[in-house]
């Protein structure tokens, strides 16, 4: 089994993300850190030298992150690939229990884990709520709570579907999820095995790009399942664009209401804006989908 840690930076919680491996108690973990032209490349030799001195350190030139990850899975020995962020935090059973799993589903290309998000304090914010997926379609629909982070993957199926895509910076773990579902199942281990760390230098926080992102790829998506005539992950495929609909707005208002508290009312108006132009219908559909999880 091979982790790749890609990183373009000196991250205050990178020795914590490596201690986290370090603890691991599956018996045979091979860990690359992918060294993204940072610039401080002595700290991150420091942090790997004191976190987990075992890791290979891979310099690469400024390239992005999908890239990165790329060529640590090209330098990777394992047969199972586990992508992993430089402010995470992986529970000591977490590569074992899923590592498992796979052993015991055969076909499935991949499997997720239950994930927590914590803050820069390792204070719990969102419990774990991941569930298990039916079908392609659920994974399509992007309901299940999957993520890059609390994947592990088929090395086959990976290379198979040419890895990640080095065209996109953001949501690039979107497309590989989404390329990956048309091979084969996806299987759950429902134990909370993973920390996903939300704080001030996530992307996540660049919510206007994220989203213009997500809708970008859901929708290269729609048009081959349209050129494919696969009607049933067409329509999955637009309900998983009117989610981000209401990302957008959920992302828009969160930062406006900061701007707001901080006076800075203009950047608050414009976020109200974008959102206004970029999905127009969202609230209602918000309306819609709460409607319907209340009679469900």
């Amino acid at each position: 089994m091979s982790v790749v840690v890609a990183t373009n930076r000196v991250s205050p919680f990178l020795s914590a993300a490596l201690g986290s491996l370090a603890v691991q108690t599956h018996p045979r973990v091979e860990t690359i850190v992918v060294d993204d032209g940072s610039p401080d490349p002595s700290a991150i030799d420091a942090a790997v030298a004191n976190a987990l001195p075992s890791a290979r350190i891979l310099r690469h030139a400024p390239a992005g992150v999908s890239a990165a990850r790329n060529a640590g899975a090209a330098a990777a020995s394992g047969e199972l690939l586990v992508f992993f962020d430089d402010d995470d935090l992986s529970h000591p059973e977490r590569l074992a229990r899923q590592a498992a799993q796979l052993t015991s589903a055969p076909d499935a290309v991949a499997c997720y884990c239950g994930m927590r998000t914590i803050d820069a304090d390792d204070n719990v914010l969102i419990e774990a709520d991941q569930t298990a997926v039916r079908d392609r379609f659920d994974v399509a629909r992007r309901r299940t709570g999957i993520l890059l982070g609390n994947l592990m993957i088929r090395r086959a199926d990976f290379e198979a579907v040419g890895g990640f895509d080095v065209e996109l910076r953001l949501a690039e773990d979107l497309d590989l999820v989404l390329s990956l579902s048309e091979r084969g199942d996806f299987v759950f281990s429902p134990e909370t095995l993973f920390d996903y760390r939300l704080h001030g230098a996530n992307t996540t926080s660049r919510h206007r790009e994220l989203t213009h992102s997500i809708h970008r790829i859901v929708r290269a998506h729609l048009r081959r399942a349209q050129a494919g005539g696969d009607a049933p992950l067409v329509s999955a495929h637009r309900e998983s664009l009117r989610a981000n609909g209401r990302y957008a707005w959920w992302g828009a208002l969160r930062h406006a209401r900061a701007e707001a508290r901080a006076r800075r009312w203009g950047s608050a108006a414009s976020d109200v804006l974008w959102a206004l132009r970029f999905a127009p219908l969202a609230p209602a559909d918000a309306i819609l989908q709460r409607l319907r999880e209340t009679r469900a």
